[in-house]
C-alpha cells in the first residue's frame, strides 16, 4: 500500500479521496490554489501545498506544479479525482517517468478511450453496438454534410476530444448542419485544442445510461450495475439514480456483458465508466464513450452496491486485488443523487459565487452529503459550480423519492442561489415519480415554464 497520496483536485472529490486515504491508513497531501486556501480539503489533509492563483489553468491544470508538490512532500502516488488532469494521458506519463503511481489506467488506455473516434472503433471491434455514423473524423463541414445525408438526419456532431458536453451540437436538417458543425469544432478547438469532429446518428428520446466497471491486475473484471443519468440540462447532469427505472434485467445483463468485454479487450485497470444511449422503449443500446476516471455520481453505485470505489481505486493502483466483498456483491435498494450547484435556476442557471452565510445540511437515515463547504465559506468564481452532492438511499425507489423530498426541504443554504428549488420541482413531478423521462425532459420542462 502507498504511504502518501497527493490529491490533484479540489472540492468535494478531494475531500472524498482524503477520507478514503485516512481509513486506509495512508497519508494525504492536498494541493490548492490561492482561492481554495480555506477549503475543507486543505484543512483535513495531512499536508498541503499551494500551486498557484485561482484560475485552474494557473494551478490545477499545471502538471509541473503538481509533480513538484508530490516530489517535495514525498508522495508515492497521485489521485486525479475527476475533471482537471484526470483523463490527461500526458500527465499519467509524466507521473510514471517520475516514479509516481497515477491512480487510474495507463496513459495508453486513457489516450485510446479519451479520443471518442478511436473509442467508437474499439467498441465496434469488440461487438459493442454503436450508433451509425462517420467512419472516423470528417475532413470538413462539406464532408460532414455528405456523411450526415447518408446516415440520415437528425445527427449529432461530436468533437473527438470533447467532454463535459462541450464540442457537441445536434443538426436536425441539412440547412443547419454547417453552422452547427462550425460551432462544435470551434468550441472543441477552444476547450481542447483539437477541433476534429465526427458524425453520429441522433437517437431520438434516448436515455443516458452508464455502467460502472472495475478491473485489477489479478484477472478480475466486473461491472457494478448501471446509473441513469438522463435528467440533464445541456449535457450536464442534474439528478442521477441507481438502478435505472428503465432498464430490465435482460437489458442490464446484455449491457453489463458488453461493458466487461470492452474493458477486457483494452486490458483496462482501475475504475471506469462506460456510457450508453438507450432507445425510448429500452430495447437497444449504443456505446457513447468511456470515462477513464471516477465519476461525480459514483456515490449512488456505492450505496446500492455496498462498496467504496475510491478505496478500490487506491487498492488496485497499489497492486492489490478488488476487495472480496465487492467481487460477489449484489445490489440492494435504490439511491438517488442531486447535484447541488451554486446557480440561479430561475435566471438561466447563472453561476452564483459568493459567501455562504448559513449552511445546514440534512441528515437522518439513508442521507449522505458529500461537500467541502460550510457556513462562512466563499464559493470562488473560477471553477465548476457544484458545491455539494445530496445522496439518499432506501429499500425501494418510492421510499428513496420520499426521502429525497424530505432531505431537499431540510437543506438550507443562504447567501447564494442554488439549484435546490429546481430539483424539488423535478423530484415532485409525476414524470420523475413514474420514472418516465429521457435526456430531453429538462429542456422541455424549462421551455414549458419559459425559463430557457
Amino acid at each position: 500500500m502507498f504511504s502518501r497520496v497527493l490529491v490533484a483536485n479540489r472540492g468535494e472529490i478531494a475531500l472524498r479521496i482524503i477520507r478514503a486515504c485516512r481509513e486506509l491508513g495512508v497519508q494525504s497531501i492536498a494541493v490548492y490554489s490561492e482561492a481554495d486556501i480555506d477549503s475543507m480539503h486543505v484543512q483535513l489533509a495531512d499536508d498541503s501545498v499551494c500551486i498557484g492563483p485561482g484560475p485552474s489553468k494557473e494551478s490545477y491544470l499545471k502538471p509541473d506544479r503538481i509533480i513538484a508538490a508530490a516530489e517535495i512532500t514525498g508522495a508515492d502516488a497521485i489521485h486525479p479525482g475527476y475533471g482537471f488532469l484526470s483523463e490527461n494521458a500526458r500527465f499519467a506519463e509524466i507521473c510514471a517517468s517520475c516514479n509516481i503511481t497515477f491512480i487510474g489506467p495507463s496513459a495508453e488506455v486513457i489516450r485510446t478511450m479519451g479520443d471518442k473516434n478511436t473509442a467508437r472503433a474499439t467498441a465496434t471491434a469488440n461487438g459493442v453496438p454503436v450508433t451509425p455514423g462517420s467512419d472516423g473524423i470528417v475532413e470538413d463541414a462539406d464532408h460532414g454534410l455528405k456523411v450526415a445525408e447518408e446516415v440520415g438526419f437528425p445527427v449529432m456532431i461530436k468533437a473527438t476530444a470533447g467532454g463535459g458536453g462541450r464540442g457537441m451540437r445536434p443538426a436536425m436538417n441539412a440547412g443547419e448542419f454547417k453552422s452547427q458543425f462550425q460551432a462544435a469544432s470551434k468550441e472543441a478547438e477552444a476547450c481542447f485544442n483539437n477541433g476534429d469532429c465526427y458524425i453520429e446518428k441522433l437517437v431520438l428520446e434516448p436515455h443516458h445510461i452508464e455502467f460502472q466497471v472495475l478491473a485489477d491486475n489479478h484477472g478480475n473484471y466486473l461491472h457494478l450495475g448501471e446509473r441513469d443519468c438522463s435528467m440533464q440540462r445541456r449535457n450536464q447532469k442534474i439528478i442521477e439514480e441507481c438502478p435505472s427505472p428503465l432498464i430490465s434485467a435482460e437489458l442490464r445483463q446484455r449491457m453489463g456483458e458488453a461493458s466487461v468485454q470492452l474493458v477486457k479487450s483494452i486490458e483496462y485497470r482501475n475504475a471506469g465508466t462506460i456510457e450508453y444511449l438507450v432507445n425510448a422503449d429500452a430495447t437497444d443500446f449504443y456505446f457513447m464513450e468511456m470515462n477513464t476516471r471516477i465519476q461525480v455520481e459514483h456515490p449512488v453505485t456505492e450505496e446500492v452496491m455496498g462498496c467504496e470505489l475510491i478505496k478500490e481505486q487506491i487498492r488496485i493502483a497499489a497492486g492489490e486485488p478488488v476487495s472480496e466483498h465487492v467481487l460477489g456483491v449484489e445490489p440492494r435498494g435504490h439511491s438517488i443523487e442531486c447535484r447541488i450547484n451554486a446557480e440561479d435556476p430561475y435566471n438561466n442557471f447563472t453561476p452564483s459565487p459568493g459567501t455562504i452565510d448559513l449552511w445546514y445540511a440534512p441528515g437522518g437515515k439513508g442521507v449522505r452529503v458529500d461537500t467541502h463547504v460550510y457556513s462562512g465559506y466563499t464559493v470562488p468564481p473560477y471553477y465548476d459550480s457544484m458545491i455539494a452532492k445530496l445522496i439518499v438511499t432506501a429499500s425501494c425507489r418510492e421510499v428513496a423519492i420520499a426521502r429525497m423530498k424530505r432531505a431537499l426541504s431540510e437543506f438550507t443554504i443562504r447567501g447564494i442561489k442554488t439549484t435546490i428549488p429546481f430539483q424539488q420541482e423535478i423530484i415532485d413531478h409525476p414524470d420523475f415519480i413514474a420514472g418516465k423521462y429521457d435526456i430531453a425532459w429538462v429542456a422541455n420542462f424549462l421551455e414549458e415554464k419559459n425559463l430557457e
